[in-house]
């Protein structure tokens, strides 16, 4: 092969034909469209979908990235666009790493995010290994987010559609991931785009709807699948304000959310209240005015590092950061207490600050996409 032989679209000195890529296959429009486009575009295509959790329950719920009907359609994708499929059961895997933690974490009065430890612990972990078993140049994904070859080594940046970014489920991959993950979705300025490709592309999932809940959370009703794994846990209690004072009672500290301010059952009050604090332990719903729900310093730890130079190289980084997938990145100044520690002060208060939200890192200047990592927020 000749040395100067120009670079494929995934980044290798060689034909596509001879560049194996495993794609992860959710069933949904995004993931489809990478594998189509890539076995259009000549290259060794592997397709492999996940089963996450009880198939029987899966089946029954339509619109979750990994429900039967999605192993189905990734199939049919596959049989189409003439590449082999295989379905790997996770479903241990799954329960262990991402489910039981998602259902402590609400006992313990967070608001967890288990798509993220979805990512960081089975698809960039496991099915990444699995990916270089099957002798796999590179492994990917229909995440939108862009992947960027910087002056040491590659980068993590938002996507150029800021509206379906998802960086802030993405900041935990480590550097040695990304440098074997490819996104060929994050360059596109729409999901519109995205779906002429599908439509181009002949495939069955093109006016596929996209999926809005967590996979195995039907309708949104976390609460009625965590009393299924944590029996006892809507044990009801008191609401009461920050002095303490009973307001009224409760039917289980799963049912709520920092933040909250409707579905309380306690009218008649002047000013509205809104949950500032969950104590499992007591049973409280500590409700408070919506001051009270502002936060400047945010303990951060499990922190995951991207910069160039170390996290502990400074006293304080000036960053962007983000505390809610919803939210645009704010000012703050970090102050690394150890590799993976750290101080965060937001410049400007932020109000609904969650323990078991993730904490993401951004690059100060709005004009640089980059992603510099981030960590998870706790109690302190």
């Amino acid at each position: 092969m000749p040395k100067d032989m120009p670079l494929n679209s995934l980044g290798f000195a060689k034909p596509p034909g001879e560049t194996r890529v495993v794609v992860a296959m959710s069933g949904g429009v995004d993931s489809s469209v990478v594998a189509a486009q890539l076995a259009e575009e000549g290259y060794d295509v592997v397709g492999v979908t996940l089963q996450l959790y009880d198939h029987g329950a899966a089946l029954a719920k339509k619109g979750a990235c990994c429900a039967g009907q999605d192993i189905h359609d990734a199939r049919r994708v596959a049989e189409a666009m003439g590449f082999p499929h295989y379905v790997l059961d996770y479903e241990n895997t799954f329960r262990e790493a991402v489910i039981d933690e998602f259902a402590d974490a609400y006992l313990g009065g967070a608001t967890p995010v288990p798509c993220i430890r979805c990512n960081e612990r089975v698809k960039f972990k496991d099915l990444l290994e699995t990916a270089k078993d099957l002798d796999a140049d590179c492994m990917a994904t229909g995440h939108y987010i862009q992947r960027k070859d910087g002056m040491l080594g590659p980068e993590l940046h938002s996507a150029a559609d800021a509206n379906r970014d998802q960086s802030y489920f993405l900041f935990s991959t480590t550097p040695e991931q990304l440098s074997y993950l490819r996104f060929p979705l994050g360059h596109l300025a729409s999901k519109a785009e995205t779906r002429a490709l599908a439509a181009k592309y002949g495939l069955s999932v093109a006016d596929k709807p996209d999926s809005q809940d967590i996979c195995f959370v039907p309708n949104g009703n976390y609460a009625s699948v965590i009393e299924k794994l944590r029996p006892g846990a809507a044990d009801p209690g008191d609401i009461v304000d920050m002095e303490g004072n009973v307001l009224g009672t409760h039917r289980g500290v799963i049912h709520y959310t920092i933040g909250q301010r409707r579905g309380l059952g306690i009218g008649g009050l002047e000013d509205p209240l809104y949950v500032v604090k969950l104590d499992p332990e007591t049973r409280h719903v500590v409700v408070g005015p919506k001051e009270a729900l502002s936060t400047r310093i945010i303990p951060v730890r499990e922190i995951n590092w991207l910069g160039d130079e170390p996290f502990t190289s400074r006293k304080e980084w000036a960053l962007s950061v983000k505390v809610r997938s919803t939210r645009p990145p704010r000012e703050a100044i970090i102050r690394p207490i150890s590799a993976t520690e750290a101080e965060v002060e937001l410049i400007v208060p932020e109000e609904g600050v969650s323990p078991g939200q993730a904490c993401v890192f951004y690059a100060p200047d709005a004009e640089d996409s980059r992603i510099l990592g981030g960590g998870w927020i706790h109690k302190g």
